[in-house]
């Protein structure tokens, strides 16, 4: 550990949550997340309205994440932003926010990637949180990505499977929109899945070669059972409501292994790291905790606040970051497609 004080302030806007983070030399101390209730009525994210609001937000949550780890802007060592990828009017916001921020503090500025960061959260200094080592597998599971990664170093990763389409977040909300359930429906399906029988009714997984996935193949499945059901009984969903999240989740779960599976097989690694969204789906947990009888897998699973968008990853990336000395210029540009 260094023995100067190195305050990272972090700043996340990749899609609808605006968050703000302090960190003190690998540890986190304040994480502010504002979330955007608004998309709800739309059933999905509107971008429009997300860059409007994180307008809106990040002055405030900024404030609140800097009064929460009791520091003041001057104490800072330097800023860290998501850079991409994500809905770029979002990233515009907390881009701009951040250049000048750190311009006006005269302070290093640090571009994350938002993918590497879901992956790097294992790495925030947590009491009983074991970090992965080196090289270890990450899937990173959210509402606009699926990927398995190779991870050989902080910086040095791979991505060896990713969606060819659809990722598994959107999925679980769009076969719970079918069955007229909120936005995000990720929680309540895996809420109800523990209520219902997983194995009530049968979903074709859908075949893709190698580590990559699909999942608009399961989609339109569910969309003509779901159908199909209520053309025979008007009352078939409110009647298997459970049974029907159970199936859908053990599906998809099941699609997730199976990849895993193949990927250890494959790269002859059994340390497998989760991050994104999705990975707070309990479903998903016990499976890769069924993984380490069943495979000799080691697995990591982050803690629940940094599962999901957050600014605490970010920070971490950023702190990596600033001990290596790799700072962005003033002119680095947000992007909404940014690879690994």
């Amino acid at each position: 550990m260094t023995s100067q004080n190195i305050y990272i302030l972090a700043i996340e806007s990749s899609c609808d949550d605006t968050a703000a983070a302090v960190m003190l030399n690998g540890k986190i101390l304040s994480n502010i997340v504002a979330s955007q209730k608004i998309h709800e009525a739309y059933g999905g994210v509107v971008p429009e309205l997300a860059s409007r609001a994180h307008q809106q937000n990040i002055v405030p949550v900024v404030d609140q994440a800097l009064k929460k780890a009791g520091i003041d802007k001057s104490q800072l060592s330097a800023i860290a932003f998501t850079r991409g990828p994500g809905l770029m009017g979002s990233l515009l916001v907390g881009t701009s926010f951040a250049k000048s921020l750190a311009f006006g503090l005269d302070i290093p500025l640090i571009d994350v990637n938002h993918m590497q960061a879901h992956i790097l959260a294992h790495f925030i200094e947590e009491t009983d949180f074991k970090k992965p080592p080196f090289p270890f597998l990450a899937m990173t599971i959210s509402g606009g990505h699926t990927q398995i990664v190779r991870v050989d170093s902080y910086f040095k990763m791979v991505v060896i499977g990713e969606t060819i389409d659809d990722a598994v977040g959107e999925a679980f909300d769009k076969s719970g929109k079918l069955l007229g359930l909120g936005y995000p429906a990720g929680p309540e399906i895996d809420r109800r899945a523990k209520l219902g029988n997983p194995k009530a009714f049968a979903f074709t997984k859908p075949k893709v070669g190698g580590l990559n996935f699909s999942f608009s193949g399961f989609k339109t499945a569910v969309l003509y059972f779901v159908q199909k059901q209520v053309k025979l009984n008007p009352n078939f969903i409110e009647e298997n409501l459970n049974d029907i999240c159970a199936s859908i989740q053990y599906t998809i779960i099941g699609i997730l292994i199976d990849k895993l599976k193949l990927a250890t097989k494959q790269t002859d690694i059994k340390h497998i790291a989760i991050g994104g969204g999705v990975s707070a789906n309990s479903g998903i947990r016990q499976a890769l905790k069924d993984g380490e009888h069943k495979f000799g897998w080691t697995t990591y699973v982050p803690k629940f606040e940094y599962t999901t968008d957050n600014a605490a990853m970010i920070a971490i990336v950023g702190y990596l970051k600033f001990l290596e000395g790799d700072y962005a210029a003033q002119n680095v540009m947000a992007s909404s497609r940014l690879k690994i």
